[in-house]
């Protein structure tokens, strides 16, 4: 006969036997095998993982599968990702059908998501105004696969490190570019962006107090152009102004005082998307018409349906038009334009993230445990969880954070 004792032992009539004690076991690291397909260079020329990232994740047991020529547009050869323990394949089709997950910029095509696998992770842009069709959405579901669009991730300050990366980027870029098509060699009037003593300098109007005009305002400034920044939100402006360190002119939108600003201006830079509080656009064709022929315009956020009605969306193959003798520029990837630069500042999102994954060992516990990241989700195991996606085409959803308590 044996009795229990009070200290984890069994007391025996033999004297004391230790007793079996059971113990937590934690979450068994997964070792993942990353997919990343090469872009259509001609609209995409960023890569997800710059192959210093690669060495990270391989040296944590990771397997990196990447497309031949996947690098080549951000000006990383393949031997560069090999020599750091990628594995370089020449059959798309392979990465595609092969990878737990999927890492893109573009979102996939019809025909890719045809070669996915069944609950298979993809981390690539959705831009409802832009990628929300039907097939596409149906593609995903039926491939039961969970997908996350890497510009709606929150870091934990509820801040959106991709975003917030890209649009610094696109900020600095769009005046860059703005200085190139104002210059002759671009067929404009050959005017030098900023000024020179002697020389009035050139004026640049910018809708919106975020990230892409705080960058716009820091390189117009840099250079010496006048700048005055509008936004409909007083907060934003004093956020703006407090960023830059200087008194920018600003002022919240008035029709009357945006059309004095824009007669003026050599450059407009559009970054400020239109919303359900404001549906129509903030510069209309007729105020356009009112603009200095050979100015420029740089509608940034077109991705989300412009800023201004004379804007149409381009790929960076056909960048440009002119209307009512306005230089257009509106290409919704800017970034693209400095590709090295951005697939660094994207990388640096993406790899924390895969690690994480490969920690934690699955993506529900992982979007359970990570509210940022779950806020990126639109589809989870084959589940449509957006409800502006679903309202756009008239399709069922659930909310994500319900799936999550659920699990």
């Amino acid at each position: 006969m044996e009795k229990k004792g009070s200290a984890g032992f069994n007391i025996h009539k033999e004297g004391l036997m230790p007793q079996e004690e059971m113990l937590e076991v934690g979450n068994k690291e997964k070792h993942l095998k990353i997919g990343i397909p090469s872009e259509n260079h001609e609209i995409e020329s960023r890569v997800p993982l710059t192959p210093e990232a690669v060495e990270i994740l391989t040296g944590h047991g990771h397997e990196v599968l990447l497309e031949s020529g996947a690098g080549k547009a951000a000006n990383y050869l393949d031997t560069d990702y090999s020599e750091r323990g990628g594995i370089i394949c020449d059959q798309r089709k392979e990465v595609f059908a092969t990878s737990d997950v999927l890492l893109k910029i573009s979102p996939p095509t019809q025909e890719e998501i045809g070669w996915m696998k069944e609950r298979q992770l993809l981390l690539s842009s959705f831009q409802v105004f832009t990628h929300c069709i039907e097939p596409y959405i149906r593609g995903l579901m039926q491939k039961r696969v969970t997908a996350i669009a890497f510009e709606k991730i929150q870091d934990e300050h509820k801040c959106y490190p991709a975003v917030r990366s890209m649009s610094a980027i696109a900020g600095t870029t769009s005046m860059l570019i703005a200085a190139e098509y104002l210059s002759n060699q671009r067929g404009g009037k050959g005017v030098m962006l900023g000024g020179v003593a002697g020389i009035t300098p050139t004026e640049v109007v910018i809708l919106g107090g975020g990230t892409v005009a705080e960058y716009a305002v820091r390189a117009a400034y840099g250079v010496g152009s006048e700048v005055k920044v509008f936004d409909h939100s007083i907060h934003r402006l004093r956020r703006l102004q407090a960023a830059v360190g200087a008194r920018v002119p600003t002022s919240i939108f008035h029709p009357k005082v945006i059309l004095k600003a824009l007669r003026s201006a050599d450059v407009v830079i559009g970054a400020i998307r239109r919303g359900e509080k404001h549906e129509d656009f903030y510069i209309t064709e007729e105020m356009v018409k009112e603009m200095k022929k050979g100015s420029v315009i740089i509608d940034v956020s077109i991705d989300r349906g412009g800023s201004i009605e004379t804007s149409e969306l381009r790929t960076q193959v056909d960048p440009v038009f002119v209307k009512h003798g306005v230089i257009h520029y509106c290409v919704p990837n800017i970034a693209s334009r400095v590709a090295r630069t951005a697939s660094i500042a994207i990388s640096n999102v993406f790899a924390p993230l895969i690690l994480d994954l490969g920690e934690i060992g699955t993506t529900g516990r992982h979007l359970k445990d990570n509210v940022g990241l779950r806020h990126g989700v639109y589809i989870y195991n084959g589940t449509l969880t957006n409800e502006r996606v679903g309202q756009k085409l008239g399709m069922p959803s659930k909310d994500i954070d319900l799936l999550m308590a659920a699990f």
